[in-house]
């Protein structure tokens, strides 16, 4: 079935969902793209990841809870660790790879990242806190943000970090007179702004010219950073350029745009200063699939991808290629988690002419998963505690918040018999799910599962009504 056909179907049955969700033939198939590679459906039609059955830990953690296969995350980045190494060895002796922690970090995860040989990407004094707390050495540690306080600039150089992408000419101010407070030198970078529009949504699309994140390439700006950077010599050492055009790219088209922009800086501060700059990271925003319109490319073809961009751009410039390095953290972190809920309501919604849309209400809401309201993100979703024989039907899955743009999964197709006590499994949710979560309507946040070989531990407690009390000066 084609996907405008389905639409038209969904429409003439009394339903309107996208043209890209197809019906499904069974409703209680699970799409494997969506899921940790561990993520089973057993006989009795309950979920499992890694041998355990959800029911059970919805009765030992209480719902909701996100639920992280440790191996799966593992998994991925040792797999970006290894393409990116291997493909990039004859050009650069292997990329490095920054796991992004923006897209979810905890003591544990910090350690996996630590244990697997990866390195990290930190944006906050919190996440540097968390990754000092974990044991990574300073030297496997870069610092982002558009806004570093002194504060976090001399904890960064002071752990030794390996370095601190600037991204404003008071920040290079700020890095040089921390650096010579502390008598150390700061290793940076410079954040270029390359003007390329990633095919992603407009919020999060973070290389055009008209956004908070880096120095101008078009105006100029980047390099006055470079001169402004190279002025401080006895405090600053230059590593190199940063560029990052957006979030969940499903190709490498826009990768050889800002690579050849980039190295165009790159060569320009060669001549014009005598200075070869040694790195050159491209970002991250590797895209993942959330639902079945999604198509994303694999760890080892993205690195293949942009191995040939960078050696064709670098053999067309006549310049060695530097070191590159990558960040993926959604590419990493989305796929190993499910959120577990339990449905609390089912309501039938009349709409325009003869359609209706169920509604589905769970335990959680955007507390938990702002995506959907912040960035109008797509998801997916099942029941996990059991198998239905009951045709499917097109739903709408909500939380359980005052704000009607409470809204998990947009449209879904689950058993027209989902009713109060299911659990349901939205996943996808590994990545921004967690870090985005709030305490809205005094919501205490949901805990974090591991689940492994080991059995299943909670890497992040569930915050308590105590919790949120304890905030309170009375």
């Amino acid at each position: 079935m084609r996907a405008h056909e389905a639409g038209a179907l969904h429409a003439e049955g009394g339903q309107h969902g996208p043209s890209w969700l197809i019906p499904p033939r069974d409703v209680n198939a699970l799409v494997p793209a969506l899921w940790a590679r561990s993520v089973r459906r057993s006989p009795s039609g309950a979920l499992t990841v890694a041998g355990r059955d959800v029911r059970d830990l919805a009765s030992e953690f209480g719902t909701p809870a996100y639920v992280i296969d440790e191996d799966d995350f593992r998994f991925r980045g040792r797999q970006f660790k290894a393409a990116f190494a291997e493909v990039f060895a004859d050009l650069c002796g292997g990329a490095d790879v920054y796991y992004a922690g923006k897209a979810f970090l905890c003591t544990a995860v910090a350690r996996w990242i630590h244990e697997d040989g990866l390195n990290l990407d930190v944006c906050s004094g919190g996440e540097l806190a968390v990754a000092i707390r974990a044991g990574l050495p300073g030297s496997r540690i870069g610092v982002h943000g558009n806004n570093k306080s002194v504060a976090e600039i001399e904890a960064a150089l002071a752990y030794g970090v390996a370095r601190i992408v600037v991204d404003s000419f008071e920040e290079i101010e700020r890095v040089a007179a921390a650096a010579k407070r502390l008598a150390v030198m700061a290793p940076v970078m410079v954040r270029v702004t390359v003007g390329v529009e990633s095919h992603t949504h407009e919020y999060i699309a973070t290389a055009h010219e008209d956004q908070k994140f880096g120095f101008s390439l078009a105006g100029g700006q980047a390099a006055e950073a470079v001169r402004r950077v190279l002025g401080h010599r006895e405090h600053l050492t230059l590593l190199g350029l940063h560029s990052h055009i957006g979030s969940q790219i499903f190709d490498t088209s826009g990768f050889e745009v800002a690579a050849r922009r980039v190295l165009g800086l790159h060569i320009q501060v060669a001549a014009e200063h005598q200075v070869v700059m040694a790195q050159l990271d491209l970002g991250g925003g590797f895209g993942i699939a959330y639902t079945t319109q999604h198509d994303p490319m694999s760890a080892r073809d993205l690195a293949t991808g942009m191995a040939q961009i960078v050696a064709h751009v670098c053999a067309a410039e006549g310049v060695a290629v530097p070191k590159i390095s990558v960040e993926p953290g959604r590419a990493i972190a989305g796929t190993s988690t499910f959120t577990l809920y339990e449905v609390g309501t089912v309501k039938e919604v009349l709409l325009d002419g003869d359609a209706s849309r169920t509604y589905v209400a769970v335990d959680g809401g955007m507390s938990d998963n702002i995506r959907p309201a912040l960035y109008d993100a797509d998801f997916s979703c099942t029941i996990a505690s059991r198998l239905s024989q009951a045709p499917p039907t097109l739903a709408r899955v909500v939380g359980k918040h005052c704000e009607s743009g409470d809204i998990l999964v947009k449209d879904e197709f689950l058993p027209s018999d989902v009713q109060a006590g299911d659990l349901l499994a939205v996943p996808v949710t590994g990545a921004y799910c967690r870090s985005l979560s709030s305490q809205y309507n005094h919501t205490p946040r949901p805990p974090v599962i591991a689940v492994g070989q080991g059995g299943a531990r909670a890497i992040v407690r569930r915050e308590t009504i105590e919790d949120l009390l304890a905030l309170d000066l009375d």
